[in-house]
Order: C-alpha cells, then sequence, then structure tokens
C-alpha cells in the first residue's frame, strides 16, 4: 500500500512541476499565428535577459505616428549559438522584421526573422 502511495505522490509532482513549464513556453498563450507582422523601424532597446531576449523596435505607420514593438526573441545563449553577438543588434539600427503579434498587446510580437535593412538576415 505504501509503495503504491508513494507512486501515486510521485505522479502528482511530476505532473504539477510539468504543467507551469509547458504553459510559460506555449506560443499561443500570448501570441497570434494568424497576427503575421513585417515591419520595418528603428531599434530603441535590446535586452540579452532570460528566459527570453526582448527587441524593443520603433515603427513608423503611414500617418507618422510611432509605435514601439516589444519583440520577443529566444533565449541569449540560443541567440548567440546561432552566430548573433552582443552587437549585432543595437540602438539606432534600421531593422526590417517577421514575426506574430500579440493577442492582447498587438505591439507585442514574437520575433521570427530580422535584419538590418543593409544587409542580409540570420536565422534565429
Amino acid at each position: 500500500m505504501n509503495a503504491k502511495l508513494g507512486v501515486v505522490v510521485a505522479a502528482v509532482s511530476l505532473v504539477s512541476t510539468a504543467v507551469p513549464a509547458v504553459a510559460h513556453h506555449g506560443f499561443d498563450t500570448e501570441y497570434d499565428a494568424k497576427k503575421k507582422v513585417s515591419l520595418a523601424g528603428v531599434i530603441t532597446k535590446v535586452e540579452w535577459t532570460n528566459p527570453h531576449m526582448h527587441v524593443y523596435i520603433d515603427v513608423a505607420d503611414t500617418s507618422g505616428k510611432v509605435t514601439n514593438w516589444n519583440m520577443e526573441m529566444a533565449s541569449p545563449n540560443t541567440v548567440q549559438r546561432q552566430g548573433w553577438g552582443r552587437n549585432a543588434l543595437l540602438p539606432g539600427d534600421k531593422v526590417v522584421f517577421d514575426g506574430f503579434g500579440g493577442k492582447v498587446v498587438e505591439s507585442r510580437g514574437a520575433l521570427s526573422r530580422i535584419s538590418k535593412a543593409d544587409s542580409r538576415d540570420k536565422p534565429l
């Protein structure tokens, strides 16, 4: 009986710790795969923070109104392994980028591609 109880407790513990990890990494919780964005703008800030990097980009619409987009990237470790250094994206850089808009905040998104306006892009 004690062995069965131990197995049940272990299973419940495993499930209860796995659910938050899956919830944190769920793309669908924050972003909408149907809201594809392709924009150009100027980087205002780059955050090399865990668990995900963020790039903030000022984008002007056709009327001249500027919106600051907060685009989430992979972890700093992943980004560096893919060839991006800390000086690859800097405030003031003109960039073009693709991604997916946020479900709640439209100017928050998941970045899928970014490149400086005058160079080739790199994968994320």
